[in-house]
């Protein structure tokens, strides 16, 4: 059978045979693998409100570069449903006091310890979650930086602007679940968060209005400058 099959596979020209190797594979249009491996790893940590495109942004930088996507809400979620659910509360729920009290905090520090743990092997990092709080505490900002700096890697924030508009289109358009209550009051939500936020650290910007220069274009500057001088 195993005979068979590769001279099923050689036919289709998918294996060479050679004399003292045996067989190998044959694929020359398979495309190679492109993971940037740094000397110095880099933690990208991206932030942004609901419906500002960090995750997208996060994609867009993981496949140029190979380096692990960690994004909260891919990490945390089911286990967060759950929790909330054996306390009684909606698993969609991202606005009452019992999720910002008793959940979202371990949904941070579970993130925090997936990228320490990437970084302790020397692997870049592209960390993607909302961060609002976080960005919002210099302290917290410095804790990050100097524990990554401790582990031979450098840090870089990007915040991801975006309008009310776009952020609206975008939210409706990926419809889920757990934003349920802001389209339900959009003009309450939008008077709940500051959309002119920034970082109390040095930053990257990252304009995704609708009206601005394209993500990709965006992600290809910024990476060009995560890279800048950096040996691989």
């Amino acid at each position: 059978t195993i005979s068979e099959a590769m001279k099923l596979l050689a036919d289709e020209g998918l294996i060479i045979s050679k004399s003292r190797s045996k067989r190998i594979v044959h694929a020359p249009n398979q495309p190679r693998g492109n993971e940037i491996r740094l000397r110095t790893p880099r933690v990208v940590m991206i932030g942004g409100y609901a419906g500002s495109g960090k995750t997208e942004l996060g994609r867009i930088l993981a496949r140029e570069t190979g380096w692990p996507m960690l994004d909260k809400d891919t990490l945390t979620r089911p286990v967060v449903e759950a929790a909330l659910e054996v306390l009684g509360q909606s698993p969609h729920d991202r606005e009452s006091p019992t999720y910002l009290t008793q959940i979202r905090p371990r949904e941070y520090e579970a993130l925090i310890a997936a990228t320490n743990e990437n970084v302790e092997c020397g692997n870049s990092a592209i960390v993607t979650a909302p961060f609002i709080r976080e960005f919002n505490d210099s302290a917290w900002l410095d804790r990050i930086r100097a524990s990554h700096a401790a582990m031979n890697a450098e840090t870089t924030f990007v915040w991801v602007y975006c309008d009310a508009d776009t952020m609206h289109t975008y939210i409706r358009h990926r419809g889920a679940a757990r934003d349920a209550a802001k389209l339900a009051d959009w003009p309450g939500y939008l008077a709940q968060i500051d959309i002119g936020f920034r970082p109390a650290a040095p930053h990257v910007l990252i304009d995704n209005c609708a009206s601005g220069v394209p993500l990709q274009n965006q992600a290809k500057d910024l990476l060009a400058n995560l890279l800048g001088g950096q040996p691989s």
